[in-house]
């Protein structure tokens, strides 16, 4: 089935990223674990090397792909040229956050364990520096520092301690600062945190300036030390039990030993450089002038904003970041935009959720000229998501949004039906869009298209005095709560009915369907799409598409 596709293609893309993961943490483990020239490291150390190597080796490789995810313009760019590819390839691109937070939790796992690993090797270079081992692990730790370049053990004396090591060491410094930043950064992305305090979750998160900074820096401590060659050679098999001959005979020269050359930056500059670029041009256009067209209170404290600024393209389904510096000079939210491609401005629609849209709304109650001169909006983007597709399938299943571009012979205009399914909790949240749904069921019989829009609205909430008022008034032309033709529906939708519905209607139809909406509902349409996709690829097929901002 063409969902099966769609859905085994994310989790192609997640295998392939996992055996190129295994394949570094194999390749770097047995690297350290067998190399010849860290043989008297891991006589020291154990198996502790390599566990602590390889994880960084899987850490150099996600940092590399940690921060283009987030570069939005990049994906928008993207999916642009990938137009004319299929849309099993753009629809990578919607799970740019999934693979972002997958990326972030191998980060964190890695971390953790090249963290424990290296707290095991300070421990075991200290007892050899003690002499707590063996007469080898002794001789080892005791070589002089000739040039930097003779000692294996990074403690040079028996008062450093593993602690004092971690706090006045380059590589310790930088571990503790690289390890905070990133609990910091991971336990502030929690959804209870980044739901109810937004703005903690926001410049934790920018924490990560610091995390890279820290990681470009933290190789050039140069603890983990191997053999060099030395002429006459050292042979370390030979020459281990030999301690007392090393310098006096021809085969058994002092052995050297030298720190790694730091590698991480070459992983990270690429993304580094691209995600400079990216801020770059974020900044250009914040700083280019917005004006307000029109502002408008809607019902239920909806904030309807109508803007315009030179130069800016927009298409079906995309959105905005605005930034209003009056409230927050660093906080950007995002808002799906509200208007038609066709019209000289473009439009947002904000409800009062949160600290920010509450200051934003509060302030539309000064006059209009203090309001647009007080609160000056930073927009950036457009950028594209999974709704710009929407129009490339015959048919559209919408749940949560809808869109209108439909235009008398218009050739590029391949969707023929929209079934649109709009669930809210309360009756107050369908006032201010009530009137958008009447001006398109005019629109559409004007045009003679009333069978385009088919519209489904859900009331989840309700209380006794509405279902005694929705009793009283049942026979109705109108609906008592939107005035619509179309009565709206209590309680949630039968999804299994609905789709078989949409299926029986539509044979031989591939039909998108589309979600602005939450994580649990995401999941019940994505596995409808599987359950009612036909086997046969000659009938109907659903492609299942989620917004991400």
């Amino acid at each position: 089935p063409a969902v099966w596709v769609m859905t085994s293609s994310w989790l192609d893309l997640q295998v392939v990223w996992m055996a190129i993961n295994i394949f570094l943490f194999l390749w770097f483990y047995f690297f350290y674990d067998l190399g010849d020239q860290f043989f008297y490291t891991r006589h020291i150390l154990g198996s502790a090397l390599a566990w602590a190597r390889a994880p960084a080796a899987v850490l150099n490789f996600n940092c590399l792909l940690i921060l283009l995810p987030v570069c939005r313009n990049l994906l928008s760019l993207i999916r642009g040229s990938f137009m004319c590819c299929g849309r099993t390839m753009r629809k990578q691109l919607d799970k740019n956050i999934s693979f972002h937070k997958l990326v972030a939790y191998m980060i964190g796992l890695m971390t953790a364990v090249h963290t424990i690993a290296h707290f095991l090797n300070v421990e075991w270079y200290y007892n050899s520096r003690l002499g707590k081992y063996d007469d080898l692990s002794m001789a080892l730790s005791s070589l002089d520092d000739s040039g930097n370049t003779t000692f294996l053990n990074p403690i040079r004396s028996t008062t450093t301690t593993p602690t004092l090591l971690v706090f006045t060491s380059v590589a310790g410094i930088t571990g503790v600062i690289i390890t905070l930043s990133l609990i910091l950064i991971i336990t502030s992305s929690m959804e209870v945190i980044r739901r109810s305090y937004f703005e903690v979750f926001w410049f934790t998160h920018h924490l990560f300036i610091v995390f890279f900074a820290g990681l470009v820096i933290h190789g050039a401590g140069r603890i983990v030390r191997s053999q060099t060659t030395t002429n006459p050679p050292h042979n370390a098999t030979f020459c281990k039990d030999r301690i007392d001959d090393w310098g006096k005979i021809q085969e058994c020269p002092v052995p050297q030993f030298a720190g790694g050359f730091p590698q991480t930056w070459m992983w990270v500059i690429g993304p580094m450089i691209l995600y400079v670029c990216e801020r770059l041009l974020r900044f250009i256009r914040y700083m280019q002038t917005v004006k307000y067209r029109k502002i408008v209170i809607r019902p239920s404290k909806v904030l309807e904003l109508q803007l315009v600024k030179n130069g800016f393209k927009m298409d079906v389904g995309q959105y905005v970041f605005l930034n209003c510096p009056a409230i927050s000079q660093l906080e950007w939210h995002p808002f799906t935009m509200t208007s038609a491609p066709e019209e000289d401005f473009f439009s947002v629609h904000i409800r009062s959720v949160g600290d920010w849209t509450q200051k934003l709304i509060m302030d539309k109650d000064k006059a209009m000229q203090d309001f647009c001169d007080k609160l000056k909006m930073g927009v950036d983007g457009p950028f594209g998501t999974a709704s710009e597709d929407v129009f490339d399938y015959e048919v559209a299943m919408l749940v949560g949004s809808i869109w209108y571009k439909f235009k008398d012979s218009n050739p590029k205009l391949r969707t023929r039906k929209i079934y649109f399914y709009w669930l809210c909790r309360e009756t107050h949240a369908f006032e201010w869009f009530a009137d958008l749904l009447q001006l398109l069921e005019r629109e559409m019989e004007e045009r003679g298209m009333g069978s385009f829009l088919t519209y489904k609205l859900y009331l989840t909430g309700w209380d006794q005095s509405h279902a005694n008022h929705v009793m009283v008034h049942a026979d109705a032309d109108t609906d008592v709560v939107t005035g619509l033709k179309q009565k709206t529906n209590y309680g949630r939708p039968n999804w299994d009915k609905e789709f078989e519905q949409v299926r029986k209607e539509n044979p031989t139809s591939v039909v998108g369907t589309f979600l602005c909406g939450p994580a649990v509902l995401a999941t019940v349409l994505s596995k409808k799409c599987v359950k009612y996709t036909d086997v046969d690829p000659r009938k109907t097929k659903f492609y299942f598409n989620k917004e991400n901002f």
